[in-house]
């Protein structure tokens, strides 16, 4: 398992980190995500044999966010 942390702007409210963790763990080979609007910050703990960062970063953008390049 790999630890994956990214910024990501747009998130106001604990409504919007239960967005993106939902849509996060909702990806085959997510072990666990957590989100942090007042950090700007997502941490999602993953298999990378089967999730890469493109996915997960895909997957924030679909959610409604955006991560920080």
């Amino acid at each position: 398992m790999e630890r994956t942390t990214l910024e990501v702007t747009g998130m106001a409210c604990d409504g919007c980190e239960s967005t993106v963790v939902e849509a996060l763990e909702s990806l085959s080979g997510v072990s666990s995500a957590t989100a942090n609007h007042e950090a700007d910050e997502v941490q999602v703990e993953h298999d990378t044999a089967t999730v890469n960062e493109e996915a997960i970063t895909s997957t924030i953008v679909d959610a409604g966010y955006e991560p920080a390049a």
